[in-house]
């Protein structure tokens, strides 16, 4: 009898323990929901820094990056009303030539710190954005040893910037995985989190889907076990407008020139003409069939910020813009509106795809003063 009750303590006593212990995990987990919702404030009005420290294997010299974006960049971002620059990170030059004890490229990292220090000098959050190219993306696709590797140099990275303000240094995990496997991107996602957040614990990470990190990767993404996680996608769509030109996809793109937005009859059929087969024709008069508008982008986004509401968790859209190089400026400025206004109803941050290149809002040219493009600020809402 003895025995029995003493068993029976015991077993009272572990299931004490695991219930207090899950009690601490719920409460853990709320309170790392309320700051991410809080420092998600802090990412309202966002511009990404692109072709800077990633996307430019070519050229990752500090001659090219000290003039590329400077303080002077910085400090008109901040000027126009930003509150947050994305800055995009290839992986490759940070683990490749000269490393420092910590494992990192320490002359790149240098740099790197000196344009995340005059970010944040300036008021402005910052969003840590591993942005590798997409070779480097297919390994984790297939290899285990390169998730390895990408664990360790997030858990090396994420440590160098422990010190840095955890109210507006942002990790973001990977852009746009590019993975059609979405249970082995959840997987790698829990890895690398989990490494992110060892080495930065009071740190604010930015988790996305498996693939393009669109809107419908968003709605199959599993969430984190962790509470201080705000969750991303981006939205380009229609790519029939958006991509119009573009080099990068499908061939036809290439031929399409001034695209309307929005489209009707009338103005899609000279457009039609610029496309020469059947196939890739009927592709483009399906972005005007589909009667793209603001109900439309809004009916669309709406999906996004049920599944947040739903889940209880924090949303940005930290990549959205159009190819400039051959789109009709006032339908760039249209579209831009559209989206930005339907993000800002939804109370989603947002952060335009990009300062200075072909999606750019400003126009720089080296030796030059930087032009503005002021439709595009008045589209997004900032100051003139």
């Amino acid at each position: 009898m003895h025995f029995r009750l003493g068993c029976l303590a015991v077993l009272l006593a572990l299931v004490h323990s695991a219930a207090a212990q899950g009690h601490a995990v719920a409460q853990d987990q709320a309170t790392g929901v309320q700051t991410a919702f809080a420092r998600a404030q802090h990412l309202k009005r966002g511009i990404n820094a692109s072709i800077w420290f990633a996307q430019s294997p070519g050229d990752y010299s500090a001659a090219r990056t000290n003039r590329y974006i400077d303080a002077e960049d910085i400090a008109l971002i901040a000027r126009l009303g930003f509150d947050n620059v994305r800055v995009s990170v290839d992986a490759v030059p940070l683990e490749s030539g000269t490393l420092g004890t910590d494992g990192l490229n320490a002359d790149f990292l240098a740099r790197l710190d000196r344009a995340v220090d005059t970010i944040l000098a300036h008021g402005l959050a910052v969003q840590i954005d591993l942005h590798p190219e997409v070779s480097f993306k297919q390994q984790l696709s297939t290899n285990d040893d390169a998730v390895d590797r990408l664990t360790r140099l997030w858990r090396r990275l994420a440590a160098h910037y422990t010190t840095r303000d955890p109210e507006r240094v942002f990790f973001e995990i990977l852009n746009e995985p590019g993975m059609t496997d979405e249970y082995r991107w959840a997987g790698i996602q829990v890895r690398l989190a989990a490494a992110i957040r060892e080495a930065a614990p009071r740190h604010t990470i930015i988790a996305a889907g498996a693939n393009g990190s669109s809107i419908a990767d968003l709605l199959n993404l599993f969430p984190l076990n962790d509470g201080n996680v705000i969750y991303n996608f981006h939205f380009y769509d229609p790519t029939q407008f958006t991509h119009q030109g573009a080099g990068w996809g499908p061939v036809w793109w290439t031929y399409t020139r001034g695209i309307p937005y929005p489209a009707t009859e009338s103005s899609m059929k000279e457009s039609l003409k610029q496309v020469p087969d059947a196939a890739s024709r009927y592709e483009l008069e399906r972005y005007w069939l589909d009667h793209w508008d603001a109900h439309h982008i809004r009916l669309l986004i709406d999906e996004a910020a049920a599944w947040g509401r739903e889940k209880n968790l924090p949303l940005i859209c930290n990549e959205f813009g159009v190819f400039r190089d051959f789109a009709d400026t006032d339908s760039r400025a249209n579209w831009i509106r559209d989206v930005r206004e339907v993000l800002e109803a939804d109370d989603i941050g947002w952060a335009m795809w990009d300062y200075r290149d072909n999606f750019g809002l400003v126009f720089k040219e080296d030796g030059q003063p930087v032009r503005v493009d002021e439709g595009l600020v008045d589209a997004l809402g900032l100051k003139k």
